[in-house]
């Protein structure tokens, strides 16, 4: 049986894959969970992003936590990262977010955090899981009656408490500054435009009108094109891009230049280190991090630590060293000073204040880090067992990465969701690229196809 949880929470179609049901049973196993089985009476926090399907899972997963004695907090419409800073601020036992983050709106998820601000460990999941099993099998669970019946309680002044958090982590005011901000319209429509304009910036807010269907609808981190034309027709200084969770940031420069993950690492990475705020000069990234990103902190005197695909895996890299600083290309970036989690509202901020400090235009910042032209090739196959063992897939590997020498790599892993062995190459000509690529997905085809 497939585990329930993947790499950020439970997701699916909404009322298809992932049902009321099964919210249902995840709020009441929760409460189960961190209540101990009904020996006290946890406070759970919950919030959602503005798609259609988010009330009724917020419903079902109150109603599951309220059937167990647990008490809800629901916050409304709120950034994912608010759910994690307002959990560990109220001492709740649990937050739990409603959203698909940057998927469509068809889709959605329902993701946890502890009640110290952090996602769950693999192990608590498993825990709450196996109580899932069990409700679908048999509910002989702990059932409260009379007065123990758990309470719901509607908290919409929560969001500011946020907002006023996210402000305190300012270090200078963004007075003069033109913005153009894209909210996917999703949960940051309300927050980011509040936060920009009480430092004194001038916004332009595009996607800010969530109508349930809407989130990240051709716009938001992974649509930027309707945020490049506005900065061009506007003539702003930077734009500012989250997804539909704003746990991600991205952001492009007045020529419509997109600064990604790892170019905002760089630049706030660098920031930190001149301030000697950067533990042991080091940045943690994924294996998906571009090679002019590592040749970058390289040449400014720092060093970088690598993960596997996944910010939960880049926090927990963070937390056993002590780093500072983490996060992946995407733009779902970490500052372990300031967030539990990645906060797209944070992230802009801090890349806010370099370009203000820095005094000069966004571009000049982005030429900080060169990209190297990466190429993804996606290879269907009948099973990703075995392919690691595979020798004619190794020697192909060991030959074109002997080919790019010290000027590329190649990285080839197994979807974690799909049939599918993805074939990346990086280097410096885009044509050089294809070329690999094709000769390596030939091979996975013909073995594994």
């Amino acid at each position: 049986m497939a585990r329930m949880f993947g790499t950020d929470g439970v997701r699916g179609e909404a009322n298809l894959e992932l049902t009321p049901e099964l919210a249902y049973r995840l709020g009441r196993a929760a409460a189960l969970y961190f209540g101990k089985g009904g020996e006290e009476k946890p406070q759970i926090l919950i919030g959602r992003d503005t798609r259609i399907s988010g009330p009724m899972f917020i419903s079902a997963l109150a109603a599951g936590v309220c059937s167990a004695g647990g008490h809800v907090v629901i916050a409304g419409v709120i950034p994912t990262p608010a759910i994690a800073y307002l959990a560990k601020k109220h001492k709740m036992a649990a937050g739990i977010v409603v959203s698909a983050s940057h998927n469509p709106f068809g889709d959605n998820g329902i993701k946890f955090f502890g009640g110290d601000g952090y996602k769950l460990p693999d192990e608590v999941e498993d825990e709450i899981e196996k109580i899932v099993r069990c409700l679908e099998e048999s509910d002989h669970f702990y059932r409260p009656s009379g007065s123990l019946v758990g309470s719901l309680n509607y908290r919409k002044e929560l969001l500011k408490e946020y907002i006023d958090y996210v402000l305190s982590t300012a270090d200078t005011r963004l007075d003069g500054m033109k913005i153009v901000l894209d909210c996917a319209n999703g949960a940051a429509y309300e927050a980011m435009p509040t936060v920009l304009r009480s430092l004194g910036a001038e916004v332009t807010v595009i996607h800010d009108a969530p109508d349930g269907v809407n989130i990240n609808d051709n716009c938001g981190s992974t649509h930027l094109e309707s945020l490049i034309r506005k900065v061009k027709e506007t003539g702003a200084d930077i734009g500012v891009a989250h997804d539909g969770d704003a746990d991600r940031c991205l952001c492009v420069d007045e020529k419509g230049n997109v600064i990604d993950g790892d170019r905002m690492l760089v630049l706030c990475g660098l920031a930190l280190k001149e301030k000697g705020a950067l533990p042991n000069d080091t940045i943690v990234t994924t294996v998906m991090a571009n090679i002019g990103f590592h040749k970058a902190v390289k040449a400014a005197g720092g060093r970088v630590e690598v993960t596997k695909v996944g910010d939960r895996y880049v926090l927990e890299e963070m937390r056993a060293h002590g780093y500072a600083l983490g996060g992946e290309q995407s733009g779902h970036i970490i500052f372990g000073n300031l967030a539990t989690t990645g906060d797209g509202l944070i992230t802009a901020l801090q890349v806010l204040g370099v370009l203000k400090k820095s005094g000069g235009p966004a571009s000049k910042l982005t030429e900080m880090m060169k990209s190297y032209p990466q190429l993804l090739v996606n290879v269907t196959v009948k099973t990703k067992e075995g392919w690691e063992e595979n020798p004619r897939i190794q020697k192909s590997i060991a030959d074109e990465s002997a080919l790019l020498g010290d000027n590329g790599r190649i990285l080839v892993r197994p979807s974690g969701t799909e049939p599918l062995i993805r074939v990346m190459a990086e280097g410096p000509e885009q044509g050089q690229l294809e070329e690999i690529c094709q000769r390596i997905a030939d091979i996975v085809r013909a073995e594994l196809g």
